[in-house]
């Protein structure tokens, strides 16, 4: 299995994935969203993954001016949006292969394994 994790190190819910991975020596990759981020590319299947770009917002995100801006732009224009400003993302997303979880879902991740 390889699996991915964006997330930040401040963020408590990706500390606990890592933590939840490491406990069942499960190798996987961290990549903070602070330095790197995702790419188009993996931003578009997690977004495929999750069921829409609307799913991926974190709506109680700090930056209140860009999440009131997304309301009224159109979804290409939010996905834009969302790959400049990653910190809107909802912490952390976990992907393996195909498969994406955003938040903290071991349930979910119980079936990957």
């Amino acid at each position: 299995m390889n699996v991915q994790i964006f997330g930040t190190k401040k963020c408590f819910d990706t500390k606990k994935a890592e933590r939840w991975f490491k406990e069942r020596n499960i190798k996987y990759q961290f990549i903070d969203m602070k330095e790197k981020g995702m790419s188009k590319g993996e931003f578009n299947s997690v977004k495929q993954a999750v069921g829409g770009i609307d799913k991926l917002i974190n709506s109680s995100a700090k930056d209140k001016q860009t999440l009131t801006l997304m309301n009224y732009l159109s979804d290409s224009d939010k996905e834009e949006k969302l790959l400049e400003h990653q910190d809107l993302i909802i912490t952390p997303v976990v992907r393996s292969g195909k498969a994406a979880t955003i938040g903290y879902q071991p349930d979910v991740w119980k079936g990957w394994e």
